[in-house]
């Protein structure tokens, strides 16, 4: 892939609010009503099979708060919350794990938050015991941590690889330091460039850098140096989000109002930077949406055998594993069904009090609802659709059966984004920009005009 050109009105024309696609349905569809009856009867015949296990735990932990972020944490200096946290985490566990089938293997294993770093290299050892005593790993597992350069030590990242880790995300987001102090996170590059020395001395195979665009006092300049800076560092995966303004879930992002966030305008070019910038004299893939990887990477390499897979923490390698996770908020995935855990802590500490699994929300998939689920996750990862082998897969005609929305593709093969053929159709280079807006052509879950569910697309 040669370096790529950013149409900025095409960015334009297309920017609306929609699903990133973790899931489909998305979770916003998730209800309350779904039961934990059900639940045991789902996980009971999902455990007939000897299919691969993803596991996810999360630890909400963070000692401050970062002004946009939006995932579900627990502010606290208190690091002596964690312990008890484990202590549930751990009766999650075994209350689950006794439900699975023992031949089952662990092919990835992700640790995301809030900060697991919170934990002190003692804590991290316990949980992966915990983890140990009651999963088999895979002698390949693909085992990622999210880390917080801030607040770190390197015993931090030796008991992390000592308990399996193979991989490492670091949270960057920008290395301006008038931009780190409008959104509430202080962490030069010194103390970034540690943590990156730190993990590859320690075995790390892999590390990825978050970036956010989108945020106060960003410009062009400003995150060209970023970028600068980035480059230099090479990392072997990037993430570069553009930042969710989404005050009605988080009203802590209601503060960055008060600064200078970029203008609509700034923000598009600061998209056009990026992608040109990381994919220049092939540096990185632009693998889709945010995510760049180098062209040896094994993202990469699946994404062209048609292997890569999109759940809740984003594209993987691992496909055809069932996702179960642990910790509150978190969310499991298997073919039939989605639950989340409780979302406040003293919820979820609750329903193991009383033995219950700590279920808030789930959802059963329809036999509709799976052969959109195909499509747009093939979309989203190969980039492409096979007719044919999509009708052999799904048990329907496929060109039939998505005949209007075949139709309704014809608006982005204009435009260049994706090239029909007999037998399929192709996302062009320029495309994989626009990936979401494609895939919500086969998505009939859509909110109605006006309802705020979603973020923006681009």
């Amino acid at each position: 892939m040669s370096q790529l050109s950013v149409n900025l009105d095409l960015v334009k024309k297309y920017n609306v609010a929609g699903p990133r696609y973790t899931s489909y349905p998305p979770a916003t569809k998730f209800t309350e009503a779904f039961t934990a009856p059900l639940l045991t009867e789902k996980i009971a015949a999902n455990n007939q099979t000897e299919r691969d296990l993803s596991i996810y735990f999360h630890i909400p932990f963070c000692e401050t708060l970062c002004w946009f972020c939006g995932c579900t944490t627990v502010i606290t200096k208190n690091h002596g919350e964690s312990k008890p946290y484990l202590d549930y985490l751990e009766r999650e566990v075994a209350q689950m794990a006794a439900r699975l089938n023992p031949k089952r293997k662990v092919v990835q294993l992700h640790w995301g938050g809030g900060s697991p770093t919170f934990l002190s290299p003692d804590e991290i050892r316990r949980l992966g015991e915990i983890i140990r005593k009651h999963f088999t790993f895979s002698d390949d597992i693909e085992a990622g941590v999210e880390i917080d350069p801030r607040r770190l030590t390197r015993e931090h990242i030796a008991a992390l690889r000592e308990i399996g880790f193979n991989r490492a995300s670091l949270g960057v987001q920008d290395f301006e330091p008038k931009v780190q102090e409008a959104i509430h996170r202080i962490q030069p590059r010194d103390m970034t460039q540690q943590t990156l020395d730190w993990a590859r001395e320690l075995g790390f195979g892999s590390v990825n850098f978050d970036l956010i665009y989108g945020l106060p006092f960003q410009t062009v300049e400003t995150f060209s140096h970023t970028l600068d800076t980035v480059l230099e560092m090479s990392p072997d995966r990037l993430a570069v989000f553009s930042y969710a303004h989404v005050p009605w879930i988080k009203p802590a992002q209601k503060i960055l109002e008060q600064k200078i966030l970029p203008s609509p305008e700034v923000k598009l070019e600061l998209l056009k930077i990026v992608i040109e910038r990381l994919t220049e004299n092939n540096r990185y893939v632009y693998i889709g949406m945010d995510h760049f990887a180098k062209p040896s990477d094994e993202m990469v390499t699946a994404q062209r055998n048609k292997t890569l897979q999109r759940n809740f923490q984003g594209y993987s390698t691992c496909g055809n594993a069932d996702i179960y996770s642990f910790g509150m908020s978190a969310i499991s995935q298997i073919p039939d069904a989605y639950w989340q855990n409780e979302k406040e802590l003293s919820h979820y500490f609750s329903a193991l009090d009383a033995q219950k699994i700590p279920l808030a929300r789930g959802y059963v998939l329809t036999d509709e609802d799976k052969i959109r689920r195909e499509t747009i996750m093939r979309v989203m990862c190969d980039l492409s659709l096979d007719y044919a082998a999509m009708s052999q897969k799904l048990g329907v005609n496929f060109a039939e059966h998505f005949a209007n929305e075949l139709a309704a593709l014809k608006f982005f093969a204009d435009d260049g984004l994706i090239r029909f053929s007999q037998n399929g159709l192709e996302v062009t280079d320029a495309g994989r920009l626009f990936i979401r807006n494609i895939a919500m052509t086969f998505d009939n879950t859509l909110p109605q005009a006006g309802e705020q569910k979603h973020s923006r697309t681009i």
